[in-house]
């Protein structure tokens, strides 16, 4: 004999699901609670309980048919205002509309806050010029879970200062193509919603900003049909709209590639001694060259070049520019065999057009170590090495980094360097 609840239908119970991400409750939060039931809701609350007493925070304000329902709703102090800061649960009961009434409890651990950090930046007068980067210091007092400093619509996350020192640090870029006028702000977060923001002192000096250089690239046919040959093996139409495709869409998507590096960083300084440039190498482009691309007297495209291309001689050994760890070691589009090592810290260099990579990710390089072979890979009319760096994803002028007293000036004093100098 089957049990009666098989015979029967609607003496199921809800399944009942809220995002893993709610660990904070705040003045307002915003909840997603998901619920199935194949006979509808016809109750659901949230409570929340802390030390010992508990608050209804809310209830559906009516039954649910649909046997998926996502309900949507703010808890917090606003509505009760009886919570104070300090760890709670939050306790979710779901009542489905099937003939038994099954209810399905669900509790969450979750920490109140209710008053938002408080941020102080350095007094330091920071020279900021375009492309390039700096180092600014703050404190965070209360509950936050991001700090960092914002430039415009870009975040450059704040780290511990080294040694357990008091405070955070944040290494930061005023990119190549930000506005001049643009303030850049320390700011702390927190997951109640709470965003607090201070500006730092900051200086441009107009004499002294980079101008970027004008460049004429005359594409042979030989050439176009080398990158086509390897960038778009597979590809068929008009070679110059192949070209074009290539040159923004693949390069965009390689930037992006190399952006999300900065997830792979170090939380330590790497390195102790000024960054070292290819030896004996002349420099056949600088960072932020502006390139119209030129193929039989029409331009057909214009991008920004964000790094150096040094040239020696054919396939000469790729010297890391400081101690590391290697993060990237494969081809990557219009970089050809690229090899990226990271400093630490979100610092991270980039070495494109290789003939070839002898490094292997996850190994560590020392300063002027032989990673591979300069070539001609990729988006390359000779042979050379693309080199640059990036911070936090953000790619910015190398040249600062070459210059010891730049890095005893901006970074060294600041967080006491472990080792610089020595």
């Amino acid at each position: 004999m089957f049990p009666l609840c098989v015979a029967l239908t609607g003496c199921g119970k809800p399944a009942l699901d809220v995002p893993a991400s709610l660990t904070t409750v705040g003045q307002a939060t915003p909840i997603a609670v998901y619920v199935r039931d194949p006979h509808g809701v016809s109750k659901l609350t949230a409570t929340l309980a802390q030390n010992g007493a508990q608050y209804q925070a809310w209830q559906a304000p009516a039954a649910s048919k649909g046997a998926d329902t996502a309900f949507n709703f703010e808890i917090g102090v606003k509505t009760t205002p009886q919570l104070h800061d300090g760890p709670a649960r939050l306790i979710l009961e779901a009542t489905s509309g099937g003939l038994f009434h099954g209810t399905t409890r669900l509790e969450r651990e979750v920490n109140v806050v209710t008053l938002p950090p408080l941020i102080s930046a350095d007094s330091d007068q920071h020279y900021l010029y375009l492309g390039m980067a700096d180092l600014a210091t703050m404190n965070v007092t209360g509950s936050y879970t991001s700090a960092g400093v914002r430039v415009g619509n870009q975040t450059f996350r704040a780290w511990p200062m080294p040694d357990g020192k008091p405070g955070l640090f944040s290494l930061f870029a005023f990119a190549w193509n930000m506005p001049p006028g643009t303030t850049p702000l320390a700011y702390a977060s927190n997951s109640a919603g709470n965003d607090v923001t201070t500006p730092l002192t900051v200086i441009f000096p107009k004499k002294e900003q980079p101008v970027y250089t004008q460049h004429e690239i005359q594409l042979s046919d030989q050439f176009m049909q080398k990158v086509l040959g390897e960038l778009d093996p597979n590809g068929t139409g008009d070679p110059v709209v192949r070209f074009v495709k290539i040159n923004t869409e693949m390069r965009q998507a390689n930037n992006k590639t190399l952006s999300d590096l900065r997830l792979k960083t170090a939380e330590k300084f790497l390195w102790s001694q000024p960054f070292t440039r290819q030896s004996h190498a002349q420099a056949e482009a600088t960072f932020a060259d502006v390139r119209s691309y030129m193929y039989h007297g029409k331009k057909i495209d214009q991008q920004v070049h964000l790094g150096y291309d040094l040239a020696v001689t054919q396939h000469v050994g790729v010297e890391a520019s400081n101690d590391g760890r290697i993060v990237w070691a494969a081809p990557l589009g219009i970089y050809g065999n690229c090899v990226v090592v990271d400093h630490g810290y979100g610092l991270q260099t980039i070495y494109g057009h290789m003939s070839r990579i002898d490094v292997h990710v996850g190994d560590m390089v020392k300063r002027s170590q032989i990673m591979g072979l300069s070539g001609m890979t990729g988006m390359a009319g000779g042979d050379h090495v693309h080199f640059a760096m990036q911070l936090d994803g953000v790619q910015i002028d190398p040249k600062e980094w070459w210059d010891a007293h730049w890095i005893q000036d901006h970074v060294a004093r600041r967080v006491d360097l472990p080792g610089f100098g020595k």
